[in-house]
């Protein structure tokens, strides 16, 4: 038997990225698959998964998006046991051109969509009775936050201390709330991350200010989709039942408080 077997998983933002390499890693161990993403791809991204995956396009800051999401997981496999809130945006502006409009989209994707995910998903797991895990993604700008995106570490704090909340509030109903904070990861924001911070802080080529950051990680290099993925199969798991309200750092020893 494989790890998830009958284990029904929602994963936002699974269109790509940490996402799509959540997905692979929890299909590969037999779980059933719900990605969800405001962006189309996100049918083409399941079917690579073969198996049946569920595609569902969904505005995370949405209520009644996200009430549909979840009624769609219920209504294909019958429960949700793992949900993942992933999705996630960021811009990168000085204080002072830093608009009102995207400090509102960046708080409600990154906060307010965890929130709302977070809280059907408890809804429908105490319904059911049979425990559950709730994993959200942070950033380790919610452990230090980064010059020119205050919007996106507030957003990311915000959601740490949601999951410590939360994991207070749903362990009697054994459902446990981690979050990640995933480092410096070769994905397609952190391309967008270097190329507009490279163009900000210096006369930065492609690539050359990733590469210079990578070198003040202790392993010396960027993280993978595969490397998230692997701690959040690891706290989806029965060997992280005594595990909740905690935040994990998955970023080579970059941030190690």
């Amino acid at each position: 038997m494989r790890r998830f077997d009958d284990r029904t998983v929602v994963i936002t933002g699974g269109n790509r990225g940490i996402g799509l390499a959540i997905a692979r890693r929890f299909s590969a161990q037999g779980a059933n698959i719900v990605l969800a993403s405001i962006e189309e791809q996100v049918h083409d991204a399941a079917e690579t998964l073969g198996g049946g995956a569920l595609a569902v396009v969904c505005d995370v800051t949405d209520r009644d998006d996200v009430v549909a999401l979840y009624e769609q997981a219920e209504d294909r496999f019958g429960r949700v046991d793992i949900s993942i809130q992933n999705a996630g945006i960021i811009t990168i502006a000085r204080v002072e051109d830093l608009t009102e409009d995207e400090w509102d989209a960046t708080l409600a994707v990154n906060t307010k969509g965890v929130f709302l995910c977070c809280q059907e998903a408890i809804r429908r797991m105490r319904r059911h009775d049979r425990g559950g895990r709730l994993i959200n993604t942070a950033s380790g700008q919610a452990r230090d936050g980064f010059i020119y995106t205050p919007h996106y570490a507030a957003s990311k704090f915000g959601v740490v201390g949601l999951t410590q909340s939360l994991a207070k509030e749903v362990a009697p109903d054994g459902i446990t709330v981690n979050a990640i904070c995933p480092g410096i990861i070769e994905t397609d924001m952190w391309a967008y991350n270097d190329k507009v911070w490279g163009s900000m802080l210096g006369d930065y080529g492609p690539g050359e200010l990733m590469a210079e950051w990578v070198q003040k990680i202790p392993m010396k290099r960027a993280g993978t989709g595969d490397d998230v993925a692997g701690l959040v199969a690891f706290l989806a798991s029965e060997d992280a039942a005594y595990i909740t309200g905690q935040t994990v750092n998955v970023d080579g020893g970059l941030i190690m408080s």
